[in-house]
């Protein structure tokens, strides 16, 4: 930021009454146009045993002002007050002048390096970083995130699902790295994060991280809750995120229609661990299982009914919304196949799971393997089994039961409309219409 020294020889009065001396500087910036001065003045009325004045810096930033002891003393004879600075006829006073310049250097670093990094400028702000001291209840962005970590991590999987908390964990891993990138510093205080902050750290994610638009917001929608929690607390006095509001574009998700799921169950595959996937894979399309869902599913969750029909009975790891999926011949013969698994046997599931990235990496050599030009992910199969039962005739609120889901308005994000939902639609409307 650029500035500019202006004097001013104005007199000013401290509390005591004596003249104070005025040698203000004022830093305008074309950002905020923030008017900053610095004064050095004696107080008169709180002489030492030798009869000797302290010596008092004021800094004042846009009207707001705060003193500070420079701890050095001299004689009220040897201070010329309208100057702000000692009489140079002795060596003590040329000693004390060039102290108080090197004071106002400081400062004015300071307050430069402190607009460079966009923090908040204040009075209080400036001199307590000069004097190397921190205010009361004064605390930083990584001490908040990491214990609201810790918190989250005590309650995982009674208030929060694994995999948020992991979020969290990824979320304070990129704040970090953006502070290193962008601010070279390690940690910052809550009271000094602007919007400035958020707007860069928002052009590092999508830059430099290569994040897009959705998970951009995802990842500031997470550091905003540890803002939040700095404002309850009083640990913040501005929100960094008053202007800013969020929107999550919509995003088509690819399904398989039902040829294709048929084509990936028939395929047959020599390679033993894209059979495993593939079969998992095609399991959650008939039942709509989430990834973690299927990944823990146990025999106790396979239920009969009065009929003798198996449904499966198990509540979401995510929402704990409990779903209720009928199980069909298809997925009853994966299930079948997977019975004498050593791993299922060991671990007590039903179906031997992989991780997420693996299983995502393995879904794309199985599209390429059948010839399904279809980005395939695990998430993929969960938007195949709730676009194929609407299609099929299902009501979108049996769809949202068997999904788990707590209303239909989260249903319907999953669903999409076929061109033989369509059709048959169409071909209803010309029977009705024939003449």
């Amino acid at each position: 930021m650029q500035g500019f020294i202006h004097k001013n020889h104005e007199h000013k009065r401290a509390r005591s009454g004596r003249p104070l001396s005025a040698c203000p500087v004022h830093r305008i910036t074309n950002r905020e146009r923030t008017t900053f001065s610095l004064l050095s003045y004696i107080r008169r009325n709180k002489l030492n045993k030798n009869g000797e004045a302290p010596v008092f810096m004021r800094l004042t930033v846009n009207g707001q002002r705060a003193d500070a002891s420079v701890k050095r003393f001299i004689a009220p004879r040897l201070w010329n007050a309208d100057k702000g600075k000692a009489l140079e006829k002795s060596r003590e006073g040329k000693d004390l002048n060039l102290y108080l310049d090197a004071i106002s250097a400081n400062i004015l670093r300071i307050q430069r390096d402190m607009e460079l990094d966009r923090m908040e400028i204040s009075a209080q702000n400036i001199l307590n970083r000069y004097l190397g001291k921190a205010t009361p209840d004064r605390h930083t962005l990584v001490e908040i995130f990491s214990a609201h970590n810790e918190k989250c991590k005590a309650l995982s999987g009674i208030n929060f699902a694994p995999g948020t908390v992991v979020r969290y964990e990824t979320s304070l891993r990129l704040t970090r790295e953006f502070m290193r990138n962008t601010y070279k510093k390690e940690d910052i205080y809550l009271d000094e994060i602007s919007a400035q902050f958020v707007e860069d750290y928002e052009f590092y994610l999508k830059t430099v991280r290569k994040c897009c638009h959705n998970t951009t917001s995802k990842y500031l929608m997470n550091f905003k809750k540890i803002t939040r929690i700095a404002l309850a607390k009083g640990w913040m006095k501005r929100d960094p995120f008053a202007q800013i509001r969020f929107h999550l574009e919509p995003v088509e998700r690819d399904f398989l229609e039902k040829q294709e799921l048929k084509i990936l169950l028939d395929k047959k595959i020599e390679i033993t661990r894209l059979a495993q996937v593939r079969d998992i894979f095609c399991f959650c399309c008939l039942t709509g299982l989430a990834f973690t869902d299927v990944q823990q599913l146990k025999p106790e969750h396979i239920v009969k009914d009065i009929n003798g029909m198996d449904w499966i009975r198990k509540a979401r790891q995510k929402t704990r919304n409990m779903c209720n999926i009928p199980l069909l011949d298809a997925a009853r013969k994966i299930l079948e196949r997977y019975k004498d698994n050593p791993y299922c046997q060991t671990h007590g599931v039903l179906l031997p799971v992989c991780s997420n990235q693996k299983m995502n990496a393995y879904l794309k050599e199985l599209a390429d393997i059948c010839g399904i030009r279809k980005h395939l992910s695990t998430h993929c199969a969960r938007h195949t089994f709730a676009t194929l039962t609407l299609a099929s005739g299902a009501t979108i609120e049996n769809v949202a039961k068997m999904l788990g889901h707590a209303n239909t308005n989260m249903t319907r994000h999953y669903a999409r409309i076929l061109d033989s939902s369509i059709m048959r639609d169409m071909q209803s409307v010309a029977k009705s219409m024939a003449i």
